[in-house]
């Protein structure tokens, strides 16, 4: 800790004063480890853990007189706090703690010497997200070094963010640009029933699914177009980054919360997120130089209109890079997560695959395949896709927390500046003060008309489904992500009948890394309805 490095200076002028014995040295480098160790305890000892008693004792003493609420939370362990509280199943963790403490509303640890407040409840979580003392992120040492401080993610709040959201939102997430892509994502999904009708007996979705949506943003991003069944070296060795970069963020980074374990690099993420990066760099920069020579008719992707852009809103290659990594990074991954849960509920409860597979029979027919503009006549299968986000939103903590850059008031308790926060959305849609049997899986909940939840939004305006975030950070893709993952899905089961493997029933067991994913990949089999 700080306190303890500052000492170092007494040290090294004991050990120069020839009048001091060896004796003596050692007696008072065992003070000094006793001071440390005792001052260490006193900052452990103030509810929320270790980092926010330091600021109480070192920082604030004055300032948190005059405010006498004390967030309440776990003090976890001397030095380190909570951290075992962010291993795992972080959500479900988190969750316990609160209910514990009675904290729901809101509950404040520690990570080292990161002070954390977290929320479980959607009144609080607004509060939270829409205020503009949050418009930042703190940066994780592996998110800077991947470059992502430079996109939309993990920039600072400030004019390049506020142009890079302007651009995405105007030339890759606009109604029109989603409308244009409409029979790129119509060919990858006749490609993916190809694949599956090839397939004999039970067979893995994820590997499918997962290489359709990288596809999909590659062609969106890049323009490079691909065959989902051929194999192709490009695909890989994107996969291959795309992958390795999900293992890295999602990793607990002691280095984030410990400073003095830095240098250390005991993770080796720093030497992992190194070795990365120069391939991320090459990867992606010889695309956008086989773009600036390209002569005649483009894509138009978007890694020409990054290169179209003038005056203020020019990007360096270096920031164009970062953006485009993080484009097909992001879009890769929660797209493919979401189909895998849905089609995995669609397993487990026939009854409401045949369902969703009769609204589907109804709007479209058997005679045709079905496109995006029938999912407007359709009622059942959104909410099928609502409930699912509701019990399996891919991100339980809304994936990267925010950071409190002055200080502020969140329910009453005073929050200084450089405070994450954090919102526990698994915690909320389970949460029996807020639904009605909350972990009953029932789309009826989203398409009843004695429910209030009809016209239910989940992009953000309502804070007890809002899985794409909600306020100024809130995801910029939320509603292509929301489009592809509802087509891809009707197309699926208006195709085929999805029933369990013989061998590997469904398992919904969670495994938490950057998104929250089926820990043992969906295994089905499937049965053509349109032959």
């Amino acid at each position: 800790m700080e306190t303890f490095s500052d000492c170092f200076w007494v040290l090294f002028v004991a050990s120069k004063c020839k009048t001091f014995s060896s004796q003596n040295f050692i007696l008072l480098l065992l003070f000094l480890c006793m001071a440390w160790l005792a001052m260490s305890l006193c900052f452990w000892f103030y509810p929320g853990g270790p980092a926010w008693g330091k600021h109480f004792w070192l920082r604030k003493r004055s300032a948190t007189k005059l405010n006498n609420n004390i967030i309440p939370g776990p003090r976890g362990f001397p030095v380190v706090g909570s951290m075992n509280l962010m291993v795992n199943l972080a959500h479900r963790k988190l969750s316990a703690a609160a209910k514990s403490f009675g904290a729901k509303r809101l509950m404040a640890f520690s990570l080292g010497d990161t002070r954390v407040i977290i929320t479980c409840n959607p009144d609080v979580a607004k509060e939270i997200l829409n205020s503009s003392v949050f418009a930042d992120r703190p940066v994780k040492e592996s998110a800077y070094s991947l470059m992502f401080n430079r996109a939309i993610g993990f920039a600072p709040y400030g004019v390049y963010w506020r142009t890079l959201r302007r651009i995405a939102a105007t030339h890759l997430f606009s109604p029109k640009q989603i409308s244009s892509t409409e029979a790129q994502r119509f060919g990858i999904a006749s490609q993916m029933v190809s694949i599956m009708a090839c397939r004999g007996g039970e067979f893995s979705v994820r590997d499918i699914i997962k290489k359709a949506s990288l596809n999909n943003m590659m062609c969106s991003v890049f323009g490079s177009k691909y065959q989902l069944g051929s194999s192709n070296s490009e695909t890989q060795k994107l996969s291959q980054l795309v992958e390795e970069g999900y293992d890295l963020l999602g990793k607990l980074n002691w280095s984030d919360h410990l400073p003095w374990l830095a240098r250390l690099d005991l993770q080796r993420i720093r030497l992992r997120c190194s070795e990365l990066v120069p391939k991320v760099n090459k990867f992606v920069n010889r695309i956008i130089q086989e773009h600036k020579l390209q002569t005649g008719r483009r894509n138009h992707d978007f890694v020409d209109v990054l290169l179209s852009l003038n005056g203020p809103d020019r990007l360096s290659d270096n920031e164009m890079i970062a953006v485009l990594w993080e484009m097909i990074f992001r879009g890769t991954d929660t797209v493919a997560v979401l189909i895998e849960w849905i089609l995995a509920r669609m397993v487990l409860h026939p009854e409401i695959q045949s369902k969703v597979q009769a609204e589907l029979d109804q709007v479209v027919g058997k005679s045709r395949p079905l496109m995006e503009s029938d999912i407007l006549s359709m009622f059942y299968l959104p909410a099928v896709v609502k409930e699912v986000l509701r019990l399996h939103p891919p991100g339980p903590l809304l994936s990267w927390a925010r950071l409190a850059i002055t200080d502020t008031t969140i329910d009453g308790y005073h929050v200084p500046p450089g405070t994450t926060a954090m919102v526990n959305m698994w915690a909320i849609t389970r949460d029996p003060d807020v639904w009605i049997d909350p972990l009953k899986f029932m789309p009826e909940r989203f398409v009843s008309k004695d429910s209030a939840d009809v016209e239910f939004s989940v992009l953000g305006s309502d804070l007890r489904l809002a899985p794409f975030g909600s306020g100024r950070r809130t995801c910029p893709g939320k509603t292509l992500g929301l489009a592809t993952v509802s087509f891809w899905v009707g197309f699926l089961l208006h195709e085929f009948e999805w029933m369990q493997s013989d061998d590997n029933p469904v398992d919904l067991t969670e495994m938490l890394r950057l998104s929250c994913e089926m820990a043992n990949p969906l295994k089905v089999k499937v049965h053509p309805r349109r032959c």
